[in-house]
């Protein structure tokens, strides 16, 4: 179910891109067709949320707000 999210997304970014004249047509295409740069996206998005919540639970244990 993320990944289809993920290509949503990909597909508003691609088109607000070209929209705004910094990519070409046929990458802003590529960009929301291509599997896998949407498998890649949905990865490092998992990575961030990961990292996010391993920081956000060592600064609780360092303030001490986890009891």
């Amino acid at each position: 179910m993320t990944l289809v999210f993920i290509r949503i997304l990909l597909r508003y970014l691609a088109a607000v891109l070209v929209t705004r004249g910094l990519i070409a047509p046929d990458l802003g295409e590529m960009i929301s067709r291509d599997p896998d740069i949407a498998m890649a996206l949905q990865v490092a998005s998992g990575a961030f949320i990961a990292a996010t919540a391993e920081g956000w639970y060592y600064l609780a244990h360092r303030c001490g707000w986890a009891k």
